[in-house]
């Protein structure tokens, strides 16, 4: 690591640029969301062209130089974009997103405490990465920019790493029972089954390598976005339907689990069964009823274009509408064995919801995900 003091800067200055930095990259992330939609709009392509032209523009001005040469690399990259010599992708909106990422947090040290860090080595690697890419080479694109978002972001690679994930499954365990008051001899009963269905839930987790530690992850923001909510479900009620509700996934055969190409329809069928397999494991436990009935519904919709029973809107319950947006979030934050799916940073995964949010997610669940997804990666610097 290297740092970086820049010259004398008047405060208003670096606040003025700091201010249209945050403007530029909000625009540009809305741009980005337009894009997935509409990949060929020459003009959404040219204006995230001038939003890395104008920051790369500001940097310069105030000779913030270690950034510079990076966004250069993207800028390049978008101009081959918005003249048609290279197809946009969403690996290129990655790599877009987590370079601004780099330059505001960048810029923000310098602001708030006189210099900043850098990887100057990493920056010079990703440089010559993205210097490969050409229009003449279009079958390399998509290689070259998933290595360049690598490297920015070491940990979208999906490559297991067992003692990192079996302390970060620990971790997820304490935090996610310490949501509910949960220690390994509490004597309540209905904490004691909290803990029984999440031991159950250990070795289906186990049964494949793309699950492990899906409980735990699920149960902490959903604990933690409901109680930000004022609890309106019932916190136990939650625990337990997040612990249970991929349980029937145990009885699915791993040659489908684990399908890189599409799955037939017989085979998509089969997976949809997951839900009553998972709710019957509730069946004859009247003190989880509720449980059960999130468990049952949250893989509806709010237009009613989800399954088993296709309700929609207040027809679902209130932890249903909860776990659908986290269930969503986990699983394309991770990885999965579909050929279709990329395991996505965090913040692009929160855009994707957005992007379905109207159609498919609760609106007052969808605020309350977004604001503590909000404080969550200001604090990680994703």
């Amino acid at each position: 690591m290297q740092s970086f003091r820049p010259e004398d800067l008047d405060d208003d200055i670096l606040t003025d640029l700091l201010e249209e930095i945050n403007e530029l990259y909000e625009a540009s992330e809305q741009t980005l969301m337009e894009l997935e939609l509409q990949p060929e709009d020459n003009e959404l392509q040219r204006a995230l062209f001038r939003s890395i032209h104008t920051i790369k523009g500001d940097l310069g001005l105030v000779n913030f130089t270690p950034m510079i040469p990076l966004l250069q690399h993207v800028e390049d990259l978008l101009d081959y974009l918005r003249k048609g010599q290279i197809k946009y992708t969403s690996t290129m909106s990655d790599l877009v997103l987590l370079t601004m990422d780099r330059v505001k947090l960048f810029v923000e040290a310098c602001s708030q405490a006189g210099q900043a860090k850098y990887d100057a080595e990493l920056y010079k690697l990703l440089a010559k990465q993205l210097s490969r890419i050409k229009p003449e080479n279009g079958p390399e694109h998509e290689k070259l920019l998933t290595e360049s978002v690598l490297l920015l972001d070491p940990s979208l690679d999906a490559a297991p790493k067992s003692e990192a994930a079996e302390e970060s499954a620990q971790q997820s365990a304490e935090q996610a029972l310490s949501h509910i008051g949960l220690t390994a001899d509490t004597e309540d009963a209905e904490h004691k089954d909290i803990l029984f269905f999440r031991e159950l839930m250990e070795p289906v987790e186990r049964r494949s390598k793309y699950w492990q530690g899906r409980g735990d992850r699920i149960a902490r923001l959903a604990l933690f976005l409901n109680k930000m909510r004022g609890s309106p479900v019932e916190p136990n009620q939650l625990a337990v339907a997040c612990y249970v509700h991929d349980f029937g996934m145990a009885f699915m055969p791993l040659r489908v689990l684990h399908k890189v190409e599409p799955l037939e329809q017989n085979e998509f069928n089969l997976m949809r069964s997951h839900v009553y397999k998972s709710a019957r494991l509730l069946e004859h436990l009247d003190q989880w009823n509720e449980a059960r009935r999130i468990v049952i519904q949250h893989h509806e919709r709010m237009d009613g274009s989800g399954y088993p029973l296709g309700i929609k809107g207040e027809d679902i319950c209130e932890g249903a509408k909860l776990l659908a947006i986290i269930d969503t979030f986990d699983a394309l934050t991770h990885s999965r064995a579909h050929q279709g799916h990329h395991k996505r940073p965090k913040k692009r995964a929160v855009m994707e919801i957005n992007k379905v949010a109207d159609s498919q997610f609760c609106p007052h669940w969808i605020k309350v995900f977004n604001k503590a997804m909000a404080n969550l990666l200001l604090r990680q610097g994703e």
